[in-house]
């Protein structure tokens, strides 16, 4: 109970200071902008109400790239960390490239994708599936990793397949870092598909956002951002729920 309760009081008390900092003109004196551009969580949940049709149409394409992205990520990821186990050369070598490889701007191979796969939900499957898999594959490497020796040389001594080995001692063990590297990708997972969307798409939040911020409609930004960090939490939270589930000796 306490876990969700305080996290809900401070967000409450939060909106609250937003509430009353933004319909007095306090917090726009503060940025230095007009009122219109600074609206009040009463004035985005009207706006999120009118434009309720208009919202969800675009949240559901955003959320199909998502939920397929962060799928594609999570499959990649997970093949990718259990390649990387028995093959200890291999992974020195691509360990290193890996990691190089998120220094570079999503929004780098975001143009790129697009001028290959054309505007279709395509290039933005692949934005979001190459931002879930590198904390995925990582984590479930370090996992497999992380096997204490002495319980392999145990389960040596009774005989146990390669096989066995995986499936009884190695996969539980590296479970738990699977799930941490699944909820951080699925954090990930909505701005890199807002940020597919910003590079060339014709429907979806990002498109929303871009176009409203263009003609200054920032209630609508703002409501249209409330929808994707709710997308966030119920994914985590999705993951998180699966986790108590599944990996229930922690």
């Amino acid at each position: 109970m306490k876990r969700w309760l305080l996290p809900a009081l401070l967000l409450a008390a939060l909106v609250g200071v937003w509430q009353v900092a933004a319909s007095t003109g306090a917090l726009a004196d503060v940025l230095g902008l007009e009122p219109l551009l600074v609206p009040s969580p009463a004035e985005t949940a009207t706006s999120l109400w009118n434009n309720s049709s208009l919202v969800a149409e675009n949240a559901w394409v955003t959320l199909q790239e998502i939920l397929i992205g962060f799928l594609i990520g999570l499959v990649a990821g997970l093949g990718f960390g259990l390649l990387l186990r028995p093959f200890e050369t291999l992974r020195l070598t691509l360990h290193p490239l890996m990691v190089a490889s998120q220094a570079i701007p999503i929004l780098v191979f975001a143009p790129i994708l697009v001028i290959w796969f054309d505007y279709g939900i395509g290039p933005k499957l692949a934005v979001v599936a190459l931002v879930c898999f590198f904390p995925i594959a990582v984590a479930t490497a370090d996992g497999l990793r992380s096997v204490d020796p002495e319980a392999i040389k145990m389960m040596r001594t009774l005989d146990a397949s390669r096989h066995q080995l995986l499936w009884r001692l190695e996969a539980p063990t590296a479970l738990p870092f699977t799930f941490s590297g699944a909820k951080i990708g699925a954090t990930f997972a909505p701005i890199a598909a807002v940020f597919g969307e910003w590079v060339g798409a014709e429907s979806g939040l990002g498109v929303l956002i871009r176009e409203d911020n263009a003609y200054l409609n920032t209630a609508r930004v703002f409501a249209a951002v409330v929808v994707l960090s709710a997308m966030a939490l119920a994914l985590y939270g999705l993951i998180a729920l699966i986790e108590r589930r599944v990996v229930t000796w922690r």
